[in-house]
């Protein structure tokens, strides 16, 4: 890349390091997020066991959608509690919508690792 195009004191170690400090972070104070992550290692490791990468592949995607939402869904309502810290209906509105947002992953992901978990049995 060339020097025009470079953001000066870019470092993407750091960045790696934001991105494990903000999921250190969900995983200790949001018991949701840790739970959910347990949940999805034993079939993930149950698809690399029986070499299922195409199932594999499907319960990282489903368990980073999810994750995705949930950490969104946090973030959105640590910020509206910080913004506004008496009752408002705008922003119960606006965390109704990313908890709406958070719950659709979250049902994607149970759908997926029930199928998925239903399949490995079978194997066995």
């Amino acid at each position: 890349m060339s020097r025009k195009y470079s953001t000066p004191g870019y470092h993407p170690i750091k960045k790696i390091k934001v991105i494990f400090k903000g999921l250190h972070i969900a995983v200790i104070t949001d018991f949701s997020v840790a739970y959910k992550l347990a949940l999805s290692i034993p079939i993930a490791l149950g698809a690399i066991a029986f070499h299922k990468w195409v199932d594999l592949s499907l319960i990282l995607l489903a368990t980073g959608m999810m994750l995705l939402g949930e950490l969104l869904n946090s973030a959105i309502e640590i910020l509206c509690d910080f913004v506004e810290s008496q009752q408002n209906s705008q922003i119960g509105a606006i965390k109704d919508i990313a908890a709406a947002a958070a719950g659709i992953g979250i049902f994607v992901w149970v759908a997926i690792l029930i199928i998925e978990g239903i399949q490995l049995l079978a194997i066995r």
